[in-house]
Protein backbone atom coordinates (compact mmCIF):
# COMPACT_ATOMS: atom_id res chain seq x y z
CA UNK A 1 0.00 0.00 0.00
CA UNK A 2 2.84 2.09 0.90
CA UNK A 3 4.44 1.47 -2.49
CA UNK A 4 1.35 2.13 -4.25
CA UNK A 5 1.05 5.70 -2.21
CA UNK A 6 4.53 6.42 -3.19
CA UNK A 7 4.03 5.83 -7.13
CA UNK A 8 1.10 8.10 -7.19
CA UNK A 9 3.09 10.87 -5.60
CA UNK A 10 6.00 10.85 -7.86
CA UNK A 11 3.25 10.65 -11.01
CA UNK A 12 1.68 13.81 -11.43
CA UNK A 13 -1.51 14.05 -12.91
CA UNK A 14 -1.96 17.48 -15.28
CA UNK A 15 -5.89 17.38 -16.18
CA UNK A 16 -6.69 19.52 -13.16
CA UNK A 17 -5.37 22.39 -10.91
CA UNK A 18 -4.00 25.78 -11.15
CA UNK A 19 -1.73 25.49 -14.89
CA UNK A 20 1.05 27.85 -14.41
CA UNK A 21 1.62 26.04 -11.04
CA UNK A 22 1.83 22.26 -12.75
CA UNK A 23 3.68 23.88 -15.41
CA UNK A 24 6.22 25.24 -13.09
CA UNK A 25 6.59 22.04 -11.05
CA UNK A 26 6.84 19.85 -14.16
CA UNK A 27 9.40 22.47 -15.99
CA UNK A 28 11.81 22.94 -13.21
CA UNK A 29 13.03 19.35 -12.48
CA UNK A 30 13.19 19.05 -15.76
CA UNK A 31 15.43 21.87 -16.53
CA UNK A 32 17.81 21.38 -13.72
CA UNK A 33 18.08 17.56 -14.94
CA UNK A 34 18.46 19.24 -18.04
CA UNK A 35 20.99 21.82 -16.66
CA UNK A 36 23.09 18.56 -15.38
CA UNK A 37 23.37 16.82 -18.59
CA UNK A 38 24.89 19.94 -20.32
CA UNK A 39 27.39 19.57 -17.83
CA UNK A 40 28.60 16.63 -19.21
CA UNK A 41 29.53 18.42 -22.43
CA UNK A 42 30.21 22.17 -20.21
CA UNK A 43 32.75 19.64 -17.88
CA UNK A 44 34.33 18.18 -21.01
CA UNK A 45 34.92 21.24 -22.61
CA UNK A 46 36.35 23.40 -19.92
CA UNK A 47 38.99 20.97 -18.79
CA UNK A 48 39.76 19.73 -22.38
CA UNK A 49 40.11 23.45 -23.09
CA UNK A 50 42.21 23.86 -19.82
CA UNK A 51 44.40 20.56 -20.27
CA UNK A 52 44.58 19.82 -23.72
CA UNK A 53 44.39 22.56 -25.66
CA UNK A 54 42.07 24.42 -28.20
CA UNK A 55 42.54 21.87 -31.09
CA UNK A 56 40.83 19.14 -28.84
CA UNK A 57 38.61 21.89 -27.39
CA UNK A 58 37.48 22.36 -31.30
CA UNK A 59 37.44 19.18 -31.48
CA UNK A 60 34.87 18.30 -28.80
CA UNK A 61 32.46 21.03 -29.74
CA UNK A 62 33.20 20.40 -33.62
CA UNK A 63 31.56 16.79 -33.62
CA UNK A 64 28.58 18.41 -31.53
CA UNK A 65 26.45 18.28 -34.52
CA UNK A 66 27.88 14.97 -36.01
CA UNK A 67 26.55 13.20 -32.77
CA UNK A 68 23.45 14.74 -31.84
CA UNK A 69 22.38 13.80 -35.51
CA UNK A 70 21.16 10.11 -34.57
CA UNK A 71 21.10 11.08 -30.99
CA UNK A 72 18.18 13.34 -31.70
CA UNK A 73 16.03 11.44 -34.05
CA UNK A 74 16.37 8.94 -31.65
CA UNK A 75 15.09 11.42 -29.11
CA UNK A 76 12.45 12.37 -31.46
CA UNK A 77 11.16 8.78 -31.55
CA UNK A 78 11.26 8.74 -27.52
CA UNK A 79 8.92 12.08 -27.52
CA UNK A 80 6.41 10.50 -29.59
CA UNK A 81 6.65 7.45 -27.56
CA UNK A 82 6.10 9.95 -24.47
CA UNK A 83 3.08 11.40 -26.20
CA UNK A 84 1.54 8.46 -26.42
CA UNK A 85 2.02 7.07 -23.22
CA UNK A 86 0.79 10.64 -21.61
CA UNK A 87 -2.60 10.53 -23.43
CA UNK A 88 -3.03 6.87 -22.49
CA UNK A 89 -1.95 7.93 -18.71
CA UNK A 90 -4.33 10.85 -18.69
CA UNK A 91 -7.32 8.78 -20.25
CA UNK A 92 -6.33 6.25 -17.07
CA UNK A 93 -6.13 3.18 -19.70
CA UNK A 94 -3.23 1.41 -17.45
CA UNK A 95 -3.25 -1.45 -19.81
CA UNK A 96 -1.92 0.65 -23.03
CA UNK A 97 0.74 2.60 -20.99
CA UNK A 98 2.06 -0.78 -19.91
CA UNK A 99 1.96 -2.07 -23.73
CA UNK A 100 3.52 1.42 -25.10
CA UNK A 101 6.30 1.42 -21.85
CA UNK A 102 7.40 -2.34 -23.11
CA UNK A 103 7.29 -1.28 -27.27
CA UNK A 104 9.33 1.83 -26.57
CA UNK A 105 12.04 -0.27 -24.33
CA UNK A 106 12.46 -2.56 -27.62
CA UNK A 107 12.61 0.22 -29.98
CA UNK A 108 15.51 1.92 -27.76
CA UNK A 109 17.21 -1.18 -28.16
CA UNK A 110 17.05 -1.79 -31.76
CA UNK A 111 18.00 1.75 -32.04
CA UNK A 112 20.94 1.86 -29.60
CA UNK A 113 22.77 -1.45 -31.54
CA UNK A 114 21.78 0.05 -35.13
CA UNK A 115 23.41 3.83 -34.22
CA UNK A 116 26.67 2.54 -32.62
CA UNK A 117 27.47 0.87 -35.44
CA UNK A 118 26.76 3.01 -38.18
CA UNK A 119 28.35 5.83 -36.04
CA UNK A 120 31.64 3.89 -35.22
CA UNK A 121 32.02 3.22 -39.46
CA UNK A 122 30.76 6.70 -40.80
CA UNK A 123 32.63 8.93 -38.28
CA UNK A 124 36.06 9.25 -40.45
CA UNK A 125 34.02 10.16 -43.61
CA UNK A 126 31.35 12.55 -42.38
CA UNK A 127 34.16 14.56 -40.63
CA UNK A 128 36.23 15.30 -43.59
CA UNK A 129 33.15 15.83 -45.60
CA UNK A 130 32.82 18.26 -42.71
CA UNK A 131 35.83 19.87 -43.43
CA UNK A 132 37.50 19.68 -39.83
CA UNK A 133 40.61 21.64 -39.64
CA UNK A 134 43.71 18.83 -39.93
CA UNK A 135 44.43 19.61 -36.32
CA UNK A 136 41.70 18.92 -35.07
CA UNK A 137 40.44 15.85 -36.98
CA UNK A 138 42.34 13.45 -35.15
CA UNK A 139 40.71 14.77 -31.73
CA UNK A 140 37.22 15.03 -33.41
CA UNK A 141 38.00 10.99 -34.65
CA UNK A 142 38.17 9.51 -31.21
CA UNK A 143 36.13 11.66 -29.51
CA UNK A 144 32.76 10.95 -31.75
CA UNK A 145 33.93 6.99 -32.40
CA UNK A 146 33.95 6.63 -28.58
CA UNK A 147 30.44 8.07 -27.67
CA UNK A 148 29.16 6.43 -30.57
CA UNK A 149 30.42 3.09 -29.03
CA UNK A 150 28.43 3.97 -25.96
CA UNK A 151 25.75 5.61 -27.59
CA UNK A 152 22.93 2.73 -26.53
CA UNK A 153 23.40 4.03 -22.66
CA UNK A 154 22.69 7.35 -23.55
CA UNK A 155 19.30 6.11 -25.35
CA UNK A 156 18.12 3.98 -22.80
CA UNK A 157 18.81 7.04 -20.35
CA UNK A 158 16.48 9.35 -22.25
CA UNK A 159 14.03 6.71 -22.97
CA UNK A 160 13.28 5.86 -18.93
CA UNK A 161 13.30 9.60 -18.77
CA UNK A 162 10.86 10.10 -21.05
CA UNK A 163 8.45 7.23 -19.86
CA UNK A 164 8.63 9.01 -16.71
CA UNK A 165 8.03 12.23 -17.78
CA UNK A 166 5.24 11.14 -19.33
CA UNK A 167 3.35 9.88 -16.64
CA UNK A 168 4.22 13.65 -14.85
CA UNK A 169 7.56 12.21 -12.57
CA UNK A 170 10.05 14.68 -13.52
CA UNK A 171 11.88 14.41 -10.63
CA UNK A 172 13.95 11.24 -10.59
CA UNK A 173 15.09 11.73 -14.33
CA UNK A 174 16.98 14.86 -12.44
CA UNK A 175 18.05 12.91 -9.62
CA UNK A 176 19.98 10.43 -11.57
CA UNK A 177 21.55 13.26 -13.69
CA UNK A 178 23.02 14.55 -10.49
CA UNK A 179 24.72 11.44 -9.63
CA UNK A 180 26.06 10.72 -13.70
CA UNK A 181 27.32 14.23 -13.53
CA UNK A 182 29.20 14.16 -10.59
CA UNK A 183 31.00 11.06 -12.10
CA UNK A 184 31.24 12.50 -15.29
CA UNK A 185 33.59 15.76 -13.52
CA UNK A 186 35.58 13.35 -11.41
CA UNK A 187 36.43 11.33 -14.67
CA UNK A 188 37.12 13.76 -16.72
CA UNK A 189 39.58 15.29 -14.13
CA UNK A 190 41.14 11.70 -13.85
CA UNK A 191 41.17 10.34 -18.06
CA UNK A 192 42.30 14.45 -19.13
CA UNK A 193 44.08 16.43 -16.43
CA UNK A 194 45.90 13.71 -15.00
CA UNK A 195 46.25 10.91 -17.50
CA UNK A 196 46.64 13.30 -20.60
CA UNK A 197 43.81 11.25 -22.77
CA UNK A 198 42.51 14.66 -24.34
CA UNK A 199 39.24 14.54 -26.21
CA UNK A 200 39.54 10.62 -25.96
CA UNK A 201 39.33 10.98 -22.33
CA UNK A 202 36.41 13.00 -22.11
CA UNK A 203 34.47 10.84 -24.34
CA UNK A 204 34.57 7.42 -21.91
CA UNK A 205 34.00 9.76 -19.43
CA UNK A 206 30.78 10.90 -20.64
CA UNK A 207 29.79 7.63 -21.81
CA UNK A 208 30.47 5.83 -18.62
CA UNK A 209 28.78 8.10 -16.76
CA UNK A 210 25.98 7.95 -19.20
CA UNK A 211 25.78 3.72 -18.03
CA UNK A 212 25.21 5.12 -14.59
CA UNK A 213 22.09 6.83 -15.65
CA UNK A 214 21.50 4.08 -17.53
CA UNK A 215 21.35 1.58 -14.93
CA UNK A 216 19.81 4.15 -12.31
CA UNK A 217 16.86 4.84 -14.91
CA UNK A 218 16.38 1.24 -15.49
CA UNK A 219 16.00 0.15 -12.39
CA UNK A 220 13.43 2.79 -11.05
CA UNK A 221 11.16 1.61 -14.52
CA UNK A 222 11.61 -2.60 -13.40
CA UNK A 223 10.88 -1.51 -9.38
CA UNK A 224 7.95 0.31 -9.70
CA UNK A 225 4.78 -0.71 -8.85
CA UNK A 226 3.02 1.46 -11.35
CA UNK A 227 1.40 0.70 -15.06
CA UNK A 228 4.51 1.92 -16.39
CA UNK A 229 6.40 -0.29 -15.25
CA UNK A 230 9.42 -2.09 -17.37
CA UNK A 231 8.50 -6.19 -17.48
CA UNK A 232 11.84 -7.47 -19.21
CA UNK A 233 9.89 -10.51 -19.62
CA UNK A 234 7.07 -9.01 -21.62
CA UNK A 235 9.93 -7.46 -24.30
CA UNK A 236 8.05 -7.98 -27.31
CA UNK A 237 7.51 -6.14 -31.09
CA UNK A 238 3.60 -5.25 -31.12
CA UNK A 239 2.74 -3.71 -34.61
CA UNK A 240 -0.35 -1.90 -33.40
CA UNK A 241 1.09 0.23 -30.62
CA UNK A 242 4.31 0.26 -32.62
CA UNK A 243 2.72 2.04 -35.43
CA UNK A 244 1.48 4.75 -33.09
CA UNK A 245 4.42 5.42 -31.58
CA UNK A 246 6.13 5.57 -35.22
CA UNK A 247 3.22 7.62 -36.31
CA UNK A 248 3.89 10.68 -33.64
CA UNK A 249 7.52 9.97 -32.90
CA UNK A 250 8.53 9.49 -36.92
CA UNK A 251 8.25 12.98 -37.50
CA UNK A 252 9.10 14.41 -34.53
CA UNK A 253 12.61 12.56 -34.84
CA UNK A 254 12.94 13.95 -38.53
CA UNK A 255 12.64 17.63 -37.27
CA UNK A 256 14.94 16.91 -34.63
CA UNK A 257 17.30 15.65 -36.90
CA UNK A 258 16.91 18.77 -39.72
CA UNK A 259 18.85 20.84 -37.29
CA UNK A 260 21.67 18.94 -36.45
CA UNK A 261 21.65 18.49 -40.44
CA UNK A 262 21.45 21.93 -41.29
CA UNK A 263 23.74 22.72 -38.17
CA UNK A 264 26.33 20.68 -40.20
CA UNK A 265 26.46 22.23 -43.30
CA UNK A 266 26.68 26.06 -41.00
CA UNK A 267 29.33 24.08 -39.11
CA UNK A 268 31.22 23.14 -42.42
CA UNK A 269 31.26 26.88 -43.65
CA UNK A 270 32.51 28.16 -40.26
CA UNK A 271 35.34 25.76 -40.41
CA UNK A 272 36.49 27.14 -43.58
CA UNK A 273 37.60 30.42 -40.98
CA UNK A 274 40.24 27.95 -39.30
CA UNK A 275 40.54 26.92 -35.78
CA UNK A 276 40.13 30.46 -33.91
CA UNK A 277 36.92 31.13 -35.75
CA UNK A 278 35.98 27.16 -34.72
CA UNK A 279 36.97 27.31 -30.89
CA UNK A 280 35.03 30.76 -30.87
CA UNK A 281 31.63 29.70 -32.03
CA UNK A 282 32.54 26.52 -29.63
CA UNK A 283 32.23 29.16 -26.42
CA UNK A 284 29.34 30.50 -27.96
CA UNK A 285 27.83 26.91 -27.98
CA UNK A 286 29.11 26.87 -24.30
CA UNK A 287 27.92 30.44 -23.15
CA UNK A 288 23.98 29.66 -24.32
CA UNK A 289 23.85 26.55 -23.38
CA UNK A 290 21.28 28.04 -20.42
CA UNK A 291 19.30 28.97 -22.71
CA UNK A 292 18.08 25.64 -24.79
CA UNK A 293 17.30 24.43 -21.52
CA UNK A 294 15.12 26.47 -20.75
CA UNK A 295 13.83 25.96 -23.96
CA UNK A 296 13.82 22.40 -24.52
CA UNK A 297 12.44 21.90 -20.29
CA UNK A 298 9.36 24.33 -21.54
CA UNK A 299 8.61 21.98 -24.49
CA UNK A 300 8.63 18.90 -22.71
CA UNK A 301 6.86 20.69 -20.15
CA UNK A 302 4.09 22.08 -22.81
CA UNK A 303 3.70 19.30 -24.41
CA UNK A 304 3.21 16.62 -21.96
CA UNK A 305 0.77 18.96 -20.25
CA UNK A 306 -1.25 19.12 -23.64
CA UNK A 307 -1.12 15.27 -24.01
CA UNK A 308 -2.41 14.57 -20.90
CA UNK A 309 -5.40 17.00 -21.04
CA UNK A 310 -5.76 15.68 -24.60
CA UNK A 311 -5.99 12.09 -23.59
CA UNK A 312 -8.69 13.70 -20.48
CA UNK A 313 -10.52 15.70 -23.06
CA UNK A 314 -9.75 18.31 -21.37
CA UNK A 315 -9.37 20.95 -24.32
CA UNK A 316 -10.72 24.22 -22.68
CA UNK A 317 -6.85 23.42 -20.71
CA UNK A 318 -4.49 22.98 -23.44
CA UNK A 319 -4.50 27.03 -24.26
CA UNK A 320 -4.70 28.29 -21.38
CA UNK A 321 -1.47 26.33 -20.54
CA UNK A 322 0.30 27.65 -24.06
CA UNK A 323 -0.50 31.20 -22.72
CA UNK A 324 1.17 30.42 -18.93
CA UNK A 325 4.27 28.43 -20.65
CA UNK A 326 5.11 31.42 -23.66
CA UNK A 327 5.17 33.74 -19.96
CA UNK A 328 7.14 31.54 -18.17
CA UNK A 329 9.65 31.60 -21.37
CA UNK A 330 9.69 35.53 -21.65
CA UNK A 331 10.47 35.71 -18.05
CA UNK A 332 13.28 33.10 -17.98
CA UNK A 333 15.28 34.04 -22.09
CA UNK A 334 14.84 37.66 -21.92
CA UNK A 335 17.07 38.04 -18.11
CA UNK A 336 19.55 35.58 -19.33
CA UNK A 337 19.83 36.70 -22.25
CA UNK A 338 20.76 40.32 -20.96
CA UNK A 339 23.48 38.59 -18.51
CA UNK A 340 24.77 36.98 -21.44
CA UNK A 341 25.46 40.08 -23.23
CA UNK A 342 26.80 41.69 -20.29
CA UNK A 343 29.10 38.99 -19.43
CA UNK A 344 30.07 37.10 -22.59
CA UNK A 345 33.94 37.95 -22.43
CA UNK A 346 34.58 36.69 -18.74
CA UNK A 347 32.39 33.83 -19.26
CA UNK A 348 34.25 32.71 -22.40
CA UNK A 349 37.56 32.58 -20.41
CA UNK A 350 36.15 29.90 -18.47
CA UNK A 351 36.44 27.52 -21.26
CA UNK A 352 39.50 28.47 -22.80
CA UNK A 353 43.13 31.19 -22.29
CA UNK A 354 42.92 32.51 -25.80
CA UNK A 355 42.10 36.20 -26.30
CA UNK A 356 41.60 36.16 -29.98
CA UNK A 357 39.07 33.53 -29.35
CA UNK A 358 37.75 35.46 -26.22
CA UNK A 359 37.23 38.46 -28.60
CA UNK A 360 35.48 36.72 -31.54
CA UNK A 361 32.90 34.68 -29.35
CA UNK A 362 32.35 38.43 -27.37
CA UNK A 363 31.33 40.08 -31.15
CA UNK A 364 29.36 36.72 -31.84
CA UNK A 365 27.30 36.63 -28.85
CA UNK A 366 26.52 40.37 -28.33
CA UNK A 367 25.94 40.74 -32.28
CA UNK A 368 24.01 38.16 -33.55
CA UNK A 369 22.63 35.87 -30.41
CA UNK A 370 21.69 37.63 -27.56
CA UNK A 371 19.60 40.04 -28.96
CA UNK A 372 17.39 37.74 -30.41
CA UNK A 373 17.36 34.48 -28.40
CA UNK A 374 13.68 35.68 -27.18
CA UNK A 375 12.49 34.95 -31.08
CA UNK A 376 13.31 31.16 -30.38
CA UNK A 377 10.65 31.22 -28.15
CA UNK A 378 7.33 30.58 -30.49
CA UNK A 379 8.89 28.04 -32.19
CA UNK A 380 9.41 25.96 -29.18
CA UNK A 381 6.39 26.65 -27.27
CA UNK A 382 3.34 26.20 -30.10
CA UNK A 383 5.33 23.65 -31.40
CA UNK A 384 5.55 21.30 -28.32
CA UNK A 385 1.42 21.84 -27.96
CA UNK A 386 0.60 21.30 -31.17
CA UNK A 387 2.96 17.65 -30.87
CA UNK A 388 0.99 17.22 -27.51
CA UNK A 389 -2.11 16.79 -29.49
CA UNK A 390 -0.28 13.53 -31.65
CA UNK A 391 -0.09 15.84 -34.41
CA UNK A 392 3.70 15.94 -35.35
CA UNK A 393 3.50 16.18 -39.44
CA UNK A 394 2.50 19.61 -39.61
CA UNK A 395 5.30 20.94 -36.93
CA UNK A 396 7.99 19.10 -39.09
CA UNK A 397 6.89 20.42 -42.10
CA UNK A 398 7.20 24.17 -40.98
CA UNK A 399 10.60 23.31 -39.38
CA UNK A 400 12.20 21.54 -42.38
CA UNK A 401 11.11 24.51 -44.57
CA UNK A 402 11.23 27.84 -41.94
CA UNK A 403 15.11 26.64 -40.37
CA UNK A 404 16.65 23.73 -41.60
CA UNK A 405 15.84 24.69 -45.37
CA UNK A 406 16.56 27.96 -45.38
CA UNK A 407 19.56 27.91 -43.37
CA UNK A 408 21.02 25.91 -45.86
CA UNK A 409 19.75 28.34 -48.68
CA UNK A 410 21.46 31.10 -46.33
CA UNK A 411 24.60 29.34 -46.67
CA UNK A 412 24.78 28.66 -50.07
CA UNK A 413 23.29 32.07 -51.63
CA UNK A 414 23.60 34.72 -48.92
CA UNK A 415 27.08 33.44 -47.58
CA UNK A 416 28.69 33.78 -51.17
CA UNK A 417 28.05 37.43 -51.66
CA UNK A 418 29.71 38.31 -48.36
CA UNK A 419 32.27 35.37 -46.96
CA UNK A 420 32.45 36.51 -43.45
CA UNK A 421 32.00 34.81 -40.06
CA UNK A 422 29.18 37.13 -39.09
CA UNK A 423 27.69 36.41 -42.56
CA UNK A 424 27.00 32.59 -41.54
CA UNK A 425 26.37 33.33 -37.97
CA UNK A 426 23.27 35.61 -39.36
CA UNK A 427 21.31 32.43 -40.04
CA UNK A 428 20.68 31.79 -36.81
CA UNK A 429 18.43 34.70 -35.91
CA UNK A 430 16.74 35.03 -39.54
CA UNK A 431 15.48 31.82 -38.94
CA UNK A 432 14.30 31.76 -35.73
CA UNK A 433 12.07 34.75 -36.16
CA UNK A 434 10.81 32.92 -39.43
CA UNK A 435 9.98 29.83 -37.63
CA UNK A 436 8.93 31.80 -34.83
CA UNK A 437 5.97 33.61 -36.88
CA UNK A 438 4.64 30.26 -39.00
CA UNK A 439 4.29 28.64 -35.82
CA UNK A 440 2.27 31.38 -34.66
CA UNK A 441 0.04 31.60 -37.85
CA UNK A 442 -0.14 27.57 -38.14
CA UNK A 443 -1.47 27.89 -34.27
CA UNK A 444 -3.65 31.09 -34.68
CA UNK A 445 -5.38 30.31 -38.03
CA UNK A 446 -4.79 26.40 -38.10
CA UNK A 447 -7.26 23.73 -37.28
CA UNK A 448 -5.20 21.34 -35.54
CA UNK A 449 -6.63 21.08 -32.27
CA UNK A 450 -10.19 21.22 -33.62
CA UNK A 451 -9.74 18.49 -36.10
CA UNK A 452 -8.13 16.63 -33.47
CA UNK A 453 -11.11 17.17 -30.91
CA UNK A 454 -13.57 15.85 -33.95
CA UNK A 455 -11.36 12.60 -33.70
CA UNK A 456 -11.78 11.77 -30.02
Amino acid sequence: MKADMRERRLGRTMTEGVIWKQLLAFFLPIFFGALFQQLYYITDAIIVGRFAGKEAFGAVDATGNLIKLPLNFFLGISAGASVIISQFYGARDDKKVSLAVQMTAVLTLISGIILSVLGVLLSPAILNAMQTPQDVLPHALDYTRIFFSGMLFSLIYNMGAGVLRAVGDSRRPFHYLIVSCAANVVLDLLFVAVLDWKAAGAAIATVLSQLISAVLVVLSLVRTRGAYRLVLKKLSIDCPMMGDILKTGFPIGIQSSLYPIANIIVQSAINEFGTDAVAAWGVCGKLDFMIWMVMDALNIAISTFVAQNYGARRLDRVRSGVRSCTVMALASIVPLSLLLFIFAEPLGYLFIQDDQVITLSTHLMRWFMTPFYFTYIGGEVLSGAIRGTGESFRPMILTLICSCALRIVWIFTVVPQSRTLDTVIACFPVTWIVTSLAFLVYYKKGNWLKLKDEQI
